[in-house]
């Protein structure tokens, strides 16, 4: 989940709670709303979280047996 999807959920959900006044039968809008904007603040925290995780990058150097050629090899992942 990115930023731009929590903020939607956020306010899809905000608008349930605050903005619709129906009446549906055994479905409360308000529960909904307060879930959405619940999953959104969770997917916001994650993305942020996501988004400031580092960038891991190993680097090696080997030395060829047949040839005697160095052999250089780098290696770069995402931490979390």
């Amino acid at each position: 989940m990115r930023i731009g999807s929590a903020i939607i959920l956020m306010a899809i959900g905000a608008i349930l709670v605050w903005a619709v006044d129906a009446d549906v039968p055994y479905v409360s809008l308000d529960v909904i709303g307060y879930i959405l904007i619940a999953a959104g603040v969770i997917g916001l925290i994650w993305a942020l979280l996501a988004s400031q995780r580092s960038r891991v990058t190993e680097s090696r150097t080997v030395q060829d047996p047949n040839t005697g050629e160095t052999v250089r090899r780098a290696e770069s992942h995402e931490g979390l």
